[in-house]
């Protein structure tokens, strides 16, 4: 009989996550992917003698050996720690600045303290008092998701009366900045353009600008990668999902490649099961997906099995942005064409909010480039004497789903000629060291990913969508989700966001 404790539905980092946690658990789980390798985003190609990266740019969580973060204790569990080749990225970011300077961040908090005042130092005591800020609201939060974690059952009016009046008492700063956006916060706190540009470079991990990023989010990203510190590992992603596969399989789960699920199975309104692309039936106690809610709904049911209940919760939501990004293998080292730190961001000009709205344009104009280069940390991650560059913008794929054919391959280069004669004007001799090069565009991501749009953060992460307000329930009972569509995008959430749902799965089958 194909019957199972649990069976989930893609083999993306939340899929691998939970499905580890719940085999790890004793629990008798079944992944589908209907890809042939693991991984979602976390996955790596080669051309030529490059293999690249697809999506990682800092793994979040880890911490150190001695002091491991909660992501390194969940690998150690997994019995992968060891198995992977861990790179500490000793620089947060570059920020280079349209008028050709350009600030790097330390990872270490009293570093960049100290860094940051010497480079502004008009802002001194405004930069002191703005990361005191940033861990009493990760201090705080912390505090205020494990009471409420332990707290049971909805509570009562009088509960809810006494919390309100307590709450701003308790937890003073995320009451004051848990709703604010970004752009809020900085003006709040600094006067200098180019500061508030250093400081904000995490939102385009998150695809929002400024004036919607979360704050919240800005605030716990600063915190624990300067805590936990960032890491890269060797032989990219796609090392790190293999390993979690194979520890799945090690404690006696399954794992299906190039096999997809095709139908939700539901009965009075339950989910009981999938059926695979062969026609396949299986049964289990809990169905958890890995792919986006708007897919599941809309992909494994009929229109009439979809509850309004369902259609109604998710209707406040938009799909989130894409990217157009170019992966380029260069003959030379990073030394040889200038560049210094691993992660950089590139502004256009001041206004990150205002060159934002290019990103619904169809090409390149003005957006702000991002640019990785982990052969600066590690020359072993590409060939020796050779870097590895991944450059993009952010990019909705609107108008790109609206191109024929022939109008997509002319926009697909069009787009790459743009991004690379950036990369040139800011690395003088760039383009004549390329040797290969692959560029992805939103309808790229849509292929691989099928997600709706080429969504690679799921849906828009804006102080409306995110944070309190995450999409995680599904509606159906006995379904779940695990992915960044229900939860913040990004490695290291979606792991550990994935941990905890499979432990209270676990608790219920």
């Amino acid at each position: 009989m194909n019957e199972y404790d649990v069976i989930i539905i893609g083999a993306g980092n939340g899929g691998l996550a939970s499905a580890a946690t719940l085999a790890e658990l004793d629990k008798r789980v079944l992944v589908f992917e209907k890809h042939n390798i693991p991984g979602g985003c976390g996955t790596s190609f080669r051309r030529g003698r490059f293999e690249f990266e697809v999506a990682l740019h800092q793994l979040s969580s880890m911490g150190t050996p001695e002091k491991p973060g909660p992501l390194r204790e969940q690998f150690r569990r997994y019995g992968i720690e060891s198995e992977i080749e861990w790179i500490e990225i000793k620089e947060l970011f570059r920020v280079n600045f349209p008028d050709g300077t350009g600030v790097s961040i330390p990872a270490d908090r009293k570093a960049c303290e100290a860094y940051l005042m010497e480079q502004f130092p008009a802002e001194k005591d405004a930069i002191l008092r703005y990361f005191e800020t940033v861990y009493a609201f990760a201090d705080e939060s912390a505090k205020f998701a494990d009471a409420s974690a332990k707290s049971t059952g909805e509570p009562g009016a009088l509960k809810k009366a006494v919390m309100k009046l307590l709450f701003p008492k308790m937890y003073p700063t995320l009451a004051r900045y848990g709703l604010k956006s970004t752009q809020e916060v900085l003006d709040e706190f600094f006067t200098s353009p180019k500061l508030q540009l250093a400081l904000s470079a995490y939102w385009c991990f998150m695809g929002m600008p400024p004036e919607r990023f979360p704050w919240s989010i800005l605030a716990k990203c600063t915190n624990i990668y300067m805590e936990d510190k960032p890491f890269y590992l060797r032989g990219t992603s796609m090392m790190m999902n293999q390993a979690i596969m194979e520890s799945i399989r090690r404690m006696g789960g399954e794992v299906r490649l190039n096999l997809g699920v095709k139908k939700l199975l539901l009965e009075s309104g339950k989910a009981v099961g999938v059926v695979d692309d062969n026609g396949m039936e299986y049964r289990a106690k809990k169905i958890v997906s890995n792919i986006s809610p708007l897919a599941t709904y809309g992909a494994l049911l009929e229109p009439e099995e979809v509850p309004a209940v369902a259609r109604e919760y998710l209707k406040p939501y938009t799909v989130g942005i894409s990217a157009i990004t170019c992966f380029i293998g260069l003959d030379c080292t990073p030394e040889e064409i200038g560049f210094t730190t691993s992660f950089t961001l590139n502004y256009e000009s001041f206004d990150a909010n205002k060159d934002f709205q290019d990103a619904y344009k169809l090409l390149p104009e003005h957006d702000p480039l991002v640019a990785t280069c982990y052969t600066v940390d590690d020359p072993a991650v590409s060939p020796k004497g050779t870097s590895i560059i991944t450059a993009g913008t952010l990019k909705y794929g609107t108008e790109w789903e609206k191109l024929s054919p022939e109008q997509y391959y002319e926009m697909k280069y069009e787009a790459g000629r743009r991004i690379v004669a950036r990369l040139e004007a800011m690395y003088p001799g760039f383009t004549s060291h390329i040797e290969e090069m692959e560029i992805a565009t939103p309808l790229t991501h849509m292929r691989y990913l099928n997600h709706p749009g080429g969504a690679i953060y799921g849906y828009e992460q804006d102080l409306l969508n995110s944070v309190f307000f995450f999409p995680a329930e599904s509606k159906i009972p006995n379904l779940e989700f695990a992915s960044g569509w229900v939860n913040a995008c990004g490695f290291g959430p979606n792991y550990l966001f994935a941990d905890k749902l499979a432990k209270r799965i676990a608790r219920e089958v």
